[in-house]
């Protein structure tokens, strides 16, 4: 059995992989600190809340925090007695090697979204994802990753505008019923939520005439569904994309490895 582990700037997600199905997801928030000891007493306390019966024989991991991936070695090596697969390392193969210029490291959530994307919708994608930072991803019509663009997240924005203004509350984003906002939180998400709007829909366009071709828009990531439902921005959109490139890239190194 599979354990598959995504871990973010603001969340970190672990998930049973059977072969053919997910048979459950845990989420919990992201710290450098936190101990394998800790990883097990929270993964174990909530598989036995969800009676899920099983024996992880491998992990894969996927970081954009390099600090936590020494405690994620020794939790896979010391409760499951495997040594992980971890996305970025000279070990871990990818379908595809990324087109980027020489030297550059690119996020393994992204090389990971993009092997997914690749698997579920094929090549000429721009994969969205609504994270910490708002990213766009392209990948090529082989699959492979060429570059894409980065954007400060929805969330970040908002609490730079309330950390920075200190007139102007905290508030969360929604899609707001009207653009012209008649008091400061309503006047807030609406600049948020269509600036977002506009800059998905212009940073798209601008991708897909560099390229010159025609390219599906697929969505991913927290917020992602709050913006699927506005304006046909995204050909469609992915709730378990890392996850499942995940499970794909494992494959892909048992069967070539």
């Amino acid at each position: 059995m599979l354990l598959a582990i995504d871990c973010g700037n603001t969340n970190t997600v672990f998930s049973i992989w059977d072969g053919t199905r997910f048979l459950c997801t845990l989420r919990t928030s992201t710290h450098h600190s936190r101990t394998a000891d800790a990883y097990f007493t929270w993964y174990s306390t909530l598989v036995s809340h969800y009676k899920i019966d099983v024996e992880i024989t491998e992990v894969i991991i996927s970081s954009t925090v390099p600090r936590v991936v020494f405690n994620l070695r020794i939790f896979a090596d010391r409760f499951f007695g495997c040594r992980p697969l971890v996305v970025g390392k000279p070990d871990c193969l990818l379908p595809q090697i990324p087109r980027v210029d020489e030297g550059t490291q690119v996020g393994p959530d992204r090389l990971v979204n993009a092997v997914g994307a690749y698997d579920r919708h094929g090549g000429d994608l721009v994969v969205v994802d609504f994270g910490t930072a708002t990213t766009f991803d392209v990948v090529d019509h082989d699959g492979a990753y060429v570059g894409g663009a980065i954007a400060p997240g929805v969330n970040l924005s908002l609490e730079a505008l309330h950390q920075a203004a200190a007139a102007l509350p905290h508030v969360d984003i929604s899609k707001p019923q009207r653009v012209v906002g008649t008091n400061t939180v309503a006047c807030m998400q609406s600049g948020v939520f269509w600036g977002y709007v506009g800059l998905v829909r212009e940073i798209c366009a601008r991708i897909k005439a560099e390229r010159e071709r025609p390219m599906q828009i697929i969505s991913t990531g927290g917020l992602a569904p709050l913006f699927q439902q506005t304006e046909a921005l995204f050909d469609a959109f992915e709730d378990d994309l890392t996850m499942h490139g995940l499970t794909v890239i494992h494959r892909y190194n048992k069967e070539n490895n």
